[in-house]
Parts: structure tokens; sequence; C-alpha cells
């Protein structure tokens, strides 16, 4: 297994012969696993080779230890070249070469089309073009706070600089001096329709020289001792400002080592031909092994399992739960601000901060200044870069931390959907806690009035959402997300909103209450209907009840439901049973609560006439309340929809 150090100033000569070697036993493997899959990436593979085996030998991994602490984290962001990262890690006993063969891209196989962890050796599930330096930017962030010694490095594609989500990034490890961090971009001027500049011109070195990255260009990324100069001087440092990330742009060749392929943009994701696959090892010297590896592949049923990498989650003190009594008027978002701020204060006292806050130039609304003021080392602004932050924060929280990234929903779920399906399919650790949900952004009207986010987010399947009904109820679920593994969703509007009582006057979510998911909470009982509803409208209903018991003698059930996924099916189908159950959410009312509670129903063929309230058309500008009675979901809506559903008149 060949290891490399760059306490040497050259390659000796039997590193270059293992090198070759190692080069030939991977071109192979690239060309025999497409071809035999018929599909994949032979072209960029093939170009991107000697990096990839140059960054292995260099860098400190441990096949026996794959999640090794102290190991160099390497980010393929252009994860199409699985072939050729595949191959590699065979070169290192990580994977077996037949099993490599005989199973990539098959479905129950862990050698998948683009790059996965469940492969021993790769650190992140990758191949959505552009989001790889952020997840680099992360690790490397996440590695400086606990004075880990790691280098991480991001392989890029060309093609890919075009995303502006890579400005993103670069701006923001310039800003914190990550100078453990290095990009590595693979220049072969080439992508699936063609040629770079031609499908959009773009000057990478210029691009990171002008962000203020360190610059270095290796004329021909195939050379083995022209890649390993570059990298030498990066790791020792050598470059202009040391203090800042480094960038090594390579020039390479697509296709490289078969002549037919070389240069050739279709060999980007097009795979050989049985024919061309056996000139190409013609060419290369090497036997034909295609007929015999596709007959064991067509009889090959038993699959490589699938590795499991280490999830490192630290033991984070919640604190004491804070109670609001009921002539307290505040919002929300400043009882997040308010539990953060303590939980600032437990966990990040010592050396290294436990729990660590991500904006984008909003702190102020989201409430996150007295978290910025009591733990200053452990709050990022990482300005108008939404893209970046939601990938930046998921990737932090895989180096053992737990990251609160904080903003509007519009920019928290809607712009930044594709980054939160990323973290899911990597199952970091993200709390995601977004404010200004809803109509009940009021005034900025609909481009920022979010009303899709339980829509989008119960597509994503490790996400939890969780909408608090008041101050209290969001200071436990803020507490609880901290202390427990996974990604949560926590929403919230922005008009203050009044503490929840009991029939005795006392705030319902104190004393005994504790925050558990999947479980909804009866407010108050009652047999003639059911209203189900939670967040910022949840007061609305509450209002709606009390007036339907006062004017028309009615007792209806009154459910919170603050944790909508997971949702408390048991809960749902009680409150069928009254025979008529109303849904009210500041929501899209096709896709929020309404839309998950008649599909329990429907599944579980319960009899109950259904009534769904929320939001139909995108808001006006104007104030809260006003809108809410506009779409119907204010408390007058409400009591006109449950009289109806009943076959009432409203009292005059």
């Amino acid at each position: 297994m060949l290891r490399i150090s760059f306490e040497q100033t050259c390659l000796s000569g039997e590193q270059l012969e293992a090198l070759e070697q190692m080069w030939r036993r991977c071109v192979r493997r690239i060309i025999l696993s497409t071809t035999l899959a018929k599909s994949g990436h032979p072209g960029g593979s093939m170009s991107s080779l000697h990096l990839l085996l140059l960054l292995y030998s260099t860098l400190r991994h441990n096949p026996e230890n794959p999640c090794w602490e102290e190991r160099d984290r390497l980010v393929v962001s252009m994860g199409h070249i699985s072939p050729a990262v595949y191959s590699v890690l065979c070169e290192y006993g990580y994977i077996d070469e037949e099993r490599l063969c005989l199973e990539f891209r098959r479905a129950g196989s862990c050698f998948t089309g683009h790059v996965e962890c469940c492969v021993p050796g790769v650190e992140w599930n990758t191949g959505n073009l552009g989001q790889g330096m952020s997840l680099a930017t992360g690790t490397a962030l996440g590695l400086r706070l606990k004075k880990n010694p790691a280098a991480v490095t991001a392989l890029m594609g060309d093609g890919e600089q075009q995303k502006g989500q890579i400005s993103e990034a670069r701006r923001f490890a310039v800003k914190y001096e990550l100078n453990n961090l290095c990009g590595i971009v693979d220049r072969n001027h080439l992508q699936i329709c063609g040629d770079t500049d031609r499908v959009m011109p773009q000057r990478v070195r210029d691009d990171y020289r002008a962000a203020g990255w360190n610059v270095l260009y290796v004329e021909n990324g195939n050379l083995w001792e022209e890649v390993f100069q570059a990298l030498r001087r990066v790791r020792l440092h050598e470059v202009d400002d040391p203090r800042l990330p480094s960038v090594i742009v390579a020039r390479t060749t697509m296709g490289k080592g078969v002549s037919f392929m070389e240069n050739k943009a279709r060999y980007h994701g097009s795979p050989l031909s049985d024919a061309e696959a056996a000139a190409a090892f013609k060419e290369l010297g090497m036997q034909n092994d295609i007929d015999l590896l596709r007959r064991k592949r067509n009889a090959h049923t038993s699959f490589q399992g699938y590795f499991c990498p280490a999830v490192n989650i630290p033991a984070i003190d919640p604190g004491e739960p804070v109670t609001y009594a009921p002539e307290v008027l505040t919002d929300n978002r400043s009882a997040y601000g308010g539990a953060l701020e303590d939980l600032a204060r437990l966990n990040n006292s010592g050396a290294t901060p436990l729990v660590l806050g991500f904006s984008c130039d909003l702190e102020g609304s989201v409430k996150m200044g007295g978290f910025h003021e009591i733990s200053e080392n452990a709050f990022y602004e990482v300005g108008i870069q939404e893209h970046h932050a939601a990938s930046l924060s998921g990737a932090v929280s895989k180096e053992g931390f737990v990251p609160f990234f904080s903003t509007f929903g519009v920019f928290g779920v809607c712009e930044t959907y594709n980054q939160h399906r990323l973290n899911d399919i990597n199952h970091t650790q993200l709390k995601l806690v977004c404010t200004h949900l809803g109509l009940d952004v009021g005034e900025d009207g609909q481009t920022h009035q979010c009303i899709d986010y339980v829509g989008l987010l119960q597509n994503l399947y490790g996400f939890s959402v969780f909408m608090p009904a008041d101050p209290n109820q969001t200071d436990r679920i803020v507490r609880y997300v901290a202390t427990h593994a996974g990604n949560y969703f926590v929403g919230m509007g922005r008009s203050k909103t009044p503490v929840i009582v009991d029939e005795a006057g006392n705030p319902f979510f104190a004393g005994s209450y504790e925050f558990e998911p999947g479980k909804a909470e009866w407010v108050r009982s009652g047999s003639h209907a059911a209203i189900l509803s939670y967040g910022a409208i949840f007061p609305e209903a509450l209002k709606a009840r009390e007036k339907l018991l006062k004017e028309q003698g009615l007792n209806v059930a009154l459910v919170n439901f603050a944790s909508i996924k997971p949702l408390d099916h048991d809960a749902v189908l009680a409150a069928s049973k009254t025979g008529l159950v109303v849904t009210v959410e500041d929501h899209h009312a096709d896709t929020g609560l309404g839309a998950r509670v008649a599909a329990v129903m429907a599944d579980n063929g319960a009899a109950c006439r259904l009534v769904r309230l929320g939001v139909r058309h995108y808001g006006l500008s104007g104030d809260p309340a006003d809108l809410f009675d506009m779409e119907g979901i204010s408390a007058r809506g409400i009591v006109g929809a449950v009289l109806e559903g009943l076959g009432r008149r409203p009292a005059p």
C-alpha cells in the first residue's frame, strides 16, 4: 500500500513505478465496471485518476478504521466519478475489486452510480454538483474548532464551478481563514454538452483569486510529479498567504490513457461498448475479461453489506425549561433566542463550543443576538448565502457539533430544499429553526410568506417537523432538539403569541409537561367536533373553540399538533370519532396538516367529515389578522366552518 510523505522533495523512481501500476489497475476497473453496468462516467473518472491516486497516497487515512478521528477528509464533489473513487479504494484495501465489477450500479449494492458513504473510505454522498466545497468548508470548520490537525480536500469538476454556491463557500472560507482546506479542480475543459467555455464561459483561477484564495496551477494534472509538487506546497503552507485556503487547478485530459476516448465529451457520461472496451484493453495491453465477468455478474445475487459510518453526537446539557406566565406577551422567536442563549451558556464555556449558530444577515430577526453575545466563538455570520449555510451547517454536525441554522422560512426551506435533501441523505444532525412563516409575516407580502414548509419537508424522510404553539412550548422543543440526534425543523411565525393556558388559567405547556415527538396535546376536550391546529394560528383556534362553547353551547375538542412529522395517528383517529374534524393552519391548505390528517383518516377508513382550512392563495401585504380573516383561518372563519360542518347557522 503506497504511502508518500510531504517531507520528501520529490517522488522516487519506485514511487513513480508504483503509481503507474496502480493507475493501470484502476483504469481497468473503471472500464470494466462501467461497461458491465452499461452506464456510468468513465471519461471523467480517467481524467481525475492521477489526482485521486496521489491524494490517497498522501492523505492520512486508515482502511482498518475508516472513521479514524485523525484522518484527513476528502470530499468528492463530482460524485459521478465513482468508478475512479471505488477503483482507488480497491488499491488501499477498503473494498474488493471483483465485487466492484459484479455489483457496480446494481440494485442492492453499495457501489452506486454516485459516491456514497455506505462504501468505506467515502466521506459524503455527493453528486448534486456545486455543494462539495460547502461540505468541505463545514468539515474544515469543525476540525478547526476541535483543534484537530486533519486536512480537508474538496475534489471538484470544472463544469460545476458554474454553480453559485461554490462562490458562497469560497467567500466563507476566506472570511474564517480556513487554511486547513484545499480545493482541487479537475480542469479537463469538458462537460456533458461539450466544451466548458461553450456551455458557460468561466475563468476558474481568476474567480478563486478574486475571492482571496491561494491559487496553484498544474499544467498537466496527469503527471505525477507536477501534482505532487502542488499538493506539497499546499500541505506545507508554502503559498502566498498561509492563513488562507488554497486551490489547485489541474489541467487534465478527459478519458486519459485511451486514445479514442481522450478529449471526447461523449465519454463524460457514456460507457464503452463491448467492442470499444476490447479496443481499449488491446491498446493498454490488458486482458479482456468482459465476457467472463458478465457471466459472473448475471449469476451474482449476494451483495456486499452497507458500511455504517459512525455518528458523533455530543452530550448537551439542556438546562431548565423557562415558563412564561399567562400575562407575558412575547413571540416564539424570542423564546427560541432565550433557549439558545441558555444552551450556549451551559455548553460553550469550554475550549471547544458544542452548540453552534449560523445566520444569514438576520441575526436580530431570528433572535440569535443573545447567543452571539454569550458565545462569540460559536456564532457564524454567513451573509446572504443561504445555500452554503444549509450545507455548511449540516456538514459541521458530522464533526460532533450541534448546529442551529436560522433564517426566514422562504430562505431556510424553499430556497434551500435541495441542500437539506442532501443533508438528509447524509444523516446530518442539523437543527433548522425558521421564523417568519406563513401569512403571519404580514406586511412583507407574498414573496416572504412561506406557506409550503410542511409540504416540502415531509418529503425528507429523516427530518422531523415541529411547530410550537406558544413561547413555553417553543422553549421546550428547542431544548429537546438540541439534545437528540437527527435533523429537526422548528418553525414559527413573526407575531407575538399569547401563552396557551389550561381551563384553570395556568400555562398549558409548563409544569410536568414534556414535549414528545409524535404526540399531540388535547388542550381542550369535546365531543361535538374537533379542531386540529398548530403554530401561529393555534390561538385563533382556541378563540373559536371558546366562542362556539359560549355562543352555541358546542363542546369542541381542540388538539395541538406541534409535532407534524412524526404525526400522532391515534389522536387523529380519536378526533375523527366526533364526526367532524376541522384542520386549520397558516399553510397551503393542500399540503400541510390537513393533507396529512386526510391521509391518516383514509388509510384507516375513518368515517368522519373533514374540513381543511388553510391558505388557498398567495397572500397580500397587510396585518396578519386581516390576512387570516381573508383566508378564513381567523376565529371567525373557524367558527363558520365548524357550524357549517354541523349543519348549523351562526348566531345573529
